[in-house]
């Protein structure tokens, strides 16, 4: 995704860190591409609650004197207040994502607790946007965005896998193998996530493409990886046979 500058929805601000940098700027005019700085503490604000400036300063630029890297934050929040007034609240000599700023990666977290949480009835379970599904800040490497990419990375897996199950248990089965073929998609040696889509044949009793899907990761594992599939996931098809080749 181009990390640019958008005019935002009536709606407010919104920020994209998934599938890349992008911001929506309310109804302020669009003010060209972002410096790949002020991109940076917007980024960083959006994945932290409410650090210091010394803090911000420190990890966004770690490799200067502390007093270069205050005047570089100090640039950075000049030149964002011009381009998007409001978006960062500077009070009580903290940073933050002002009130009101709509932002992915938090959206993404709000749907994976809603999926997991026992009081939600299985009606009111979704499937996540597709605009959630992307990865962290694709391209980025530094040291405080590699963590984030893999622990939303597995915060989004194992809520699908938990939606499909949920899913099936209300005989959602359609929308439980979706979510499971979501997980796979993401991560096609992830094992729990095949045994999530043996399992959704399963309860619908489709058998044959229950040992299709075993068969096909089994495959899959032993060309990439040169093992079997666990236990875990043979004794899913245990016991059922193979379809038998009509004679010809």
């Amino acid at each position: 995704m181009d990390q640019d500058l958008r005019l935002a929805p009536r709606s407010g601000p919104r920020v994209t860190l998934l599938d890349g940098f992008s911001l929506a700027a309310g109804d302020l005019p669009a003010a060209g591409d972002l410096p790949p700085a002020v991109q940076r503490l917007v980024a960083l604000l959006c994945l932290t609650g409410r650090p210091a400036r010394a803090a911000v300063s420190g990890r966004l630029w770690p490799d200067v004197d502390e007093d270069r890297a205050r005047a570089s934050l100090r640039s950075a929040l000049w030149r964002l207040r011009r381009c998007a007034p409001g978006l960062v609240d500077t009070a009580d000599g903290a940073l933050r994502i002002a009130d009101g700023v709509r932002v992915d990666v938090r959206e993404l977290q709000e749907w994976a607790v809603h999926v997991r949480d026992p009081r939600v009835a299985a009606g009111r379970l979704t499937l996540p946007r597709p605009a959630l599904l992307g990865d962290l800040l694709p391209g980025w490497y530094d040291d405080w965005v590699l963590p984030e990419r893999d622990r939303l990375t597995q915060l989004r897996l194992h809520a699908l896998e938990t939606l499909a199950g949920r899913l099936r248990a209300a005989g959602r089965y359609a929308d439980a193998l979706q979510a499971a073929h979501l997980a796979v998609r993401a991560e096609p040696l992830r094992e729990s996530a095949h045994r999530t889509v043996v399992q959704v044949h399963l309860a619908e009793g489709n058998l044959a493409e229950a040992l299709r899907a075993h068969d096909t990761f089994r495959d899959l594992l032993r060309q990439e990886l040169g093992v079997p599939p666990t236990g875990q996931m043979t004794r899913l098809v245990q016991g059922l046979g193979r379809p038998r080749r009509a004679a010809s």
